[in-house]
């Protein structure tokens, strides 16, 4: 059997839960069966199973593009050039709205079967209109498109199933959940305290971490107004980078820079912090924050509990399926407005219930050692990237 996986994000072009959920699930795919992937970029390697090609285009071509729209134009066109080299797979896998197009035009030319792999769905994204404008009518156009034309759908939590079977006409048989993973050979604790002192901060005191892009969907603003009511006595560490829009990103700095000017225990990382440089950051962390408004699955949330770390989050989509409250952190409800179900209804009150979390876990180390290891547990036996895998090769063997 051989899978095309078609992808935007693939290493070294990472930043999001996406591209660190194909790079796992095409690695352990590719010991049980011939693996292709076609990601935007430049990329070209392979193995005896596992064959990555980038493809990408001319900055020129779209230079005098609407900024908005040029994204959206992009895939299109990336997801055109996927399919310019014969396929001669038995599957055809998309992961995103970004290679929906490509998934589609393959499906029709090859006569292959489709699935599609939802890591978010965007008509729960309305913010994007602030970075794509007319262009977010056309990803949900495309989504919605491909979505019916799947043979099959992978969903990667129960709460994204039922998101699915809401808001799309499709048959709920059509709808499988697989989890994301975690790699915790190499996700696990590590000693190590050299990178902490890189970036600034102090291995002596505690830290809240937060990792993630600067964007509505993971909340991060909230986080920011959460950490005048955090204990002074913590260290903030943000590691975030990648800002949706210029909009999002002049919020971003103007509430850091006011928080800043109260506590100098605000560390800003703007950058999205290469693997072998998290996991430390991970490690010695005391507390991992996750304040997103929408979250699918919320693959970091594995990664800070592999790492023995305790976790506080919205108890939002998928992570309530993740994250144990009061075992392996703590859950925070996020009251949300009907008219507008992505912002709290009170954000002053969801910022203090993040900060009071916090402060739980960061005031009582017996209580944060035993959620750390319950995570550690969590993760091993419950988010394996050999069974994902197993699971997502059976499911093809369905449609061949």
């Amino acid at each position: 059997m051989k899978a095309l996986i078609l992808t935007n994000e693939y290493p070294p072009n990472v930043y999001g839960g996406a591209g660190v959920h194909v790079e796992y699930l095409s690695r352990e795919m590719s010991k049980l069966i011939d693996v292709e992937v076609r990601c935007f970029g430049t990329q070209n390697s392979g193995t005896k199973n596992l064959k990555v090609k980038g493809y990408g285009f001319d900055p020129k071509l779209f230079e005098n593009t609407d900024k908005q729209l040029k994204s959206v134009f992009t895939a299109l066109y990336n997801c055109v050039m996927m399919n310019s080299t014969p396929v001669d797979a038995d599957v055809i896998h998309c992961h995103t709205w970004y290679t929906h197009f490509g998934g589609v035009t393959a499906r029709k030319s090859y006569n292959i079967p489709l699935f599609i792999t939802t890591h978010s769905l965007e008509p729960l994204r309305p913010w994007k209109r602030e970075q794509l404008g007319h262009g977010y009518e056309m990803s949900l156009w495309i989504e919605n498109t491909a979505l019916n034309m799947a043979d099959s759908i992978v969903a990667v939590s129960e709460g994204m199933k039922q998101d699915i079977i809401r808001l799309f006409d499709i048959d709920e048989k059509k709808i499988t959940v697989i989890y994301n993973g975690i790699d915790t050979d190499e996700y696990k604790p590590t000693q190590s305290e050299d990178v902490l002192t890189e970036y600034g901060i102090d291995p002596d005191k505690p830290y809240v971490l937060f990792v993630g892009r600067i964007t509505r969907q993971k909340g991060i603003i909230h986080l920011v107004n959460a950490i005048s009511h955090i204990s002074d006595e913590a260290q903030i560490v943000l590691c975030a980078g990648q800002p949706d829009t210029p909009e999002i990103k002049a919020e971003m700095e103007a509430g850091v820079k006011k928080i800043q000017e109260k506590r100098k225990n605000v560390i800003w990382i703007q950058k999205m912090v290469p693997k072998a440089h998290i996991i430390p950051i991970y490690s010695h962390a005391s507390v991992f924050c996750c304040p997103s408004i929408y979250e699918p699955f919320g693959i970091i949330n594995l990664e800070a509990m592999a790492c023995s770390v305790p976790v506080v989050a919205s108890a939002v989509g998928g992570i309530v399926e993740i994250v144990q409250d009061g075992v392996t952190g703590s859950l925070v409800n996020l009251e949300q407005l009907k008219e507008c179900p992505f912002e709290p209804v009170e954000p002053n009150v969801f910022s203090k219930n993040l900060a009071n979390a916090i402060n739980k876990i960061l005031e009582d180390k017996t209580l944060r050692l035993k959620m750390g290891i319950s995570g550690r547990t969590r993760a091993e036996q419950h988010f394996s990237w050999k069974t994902i895998a197993r699971e997502a090769v059976d499911l093809y063997s369905k449609f061949i």
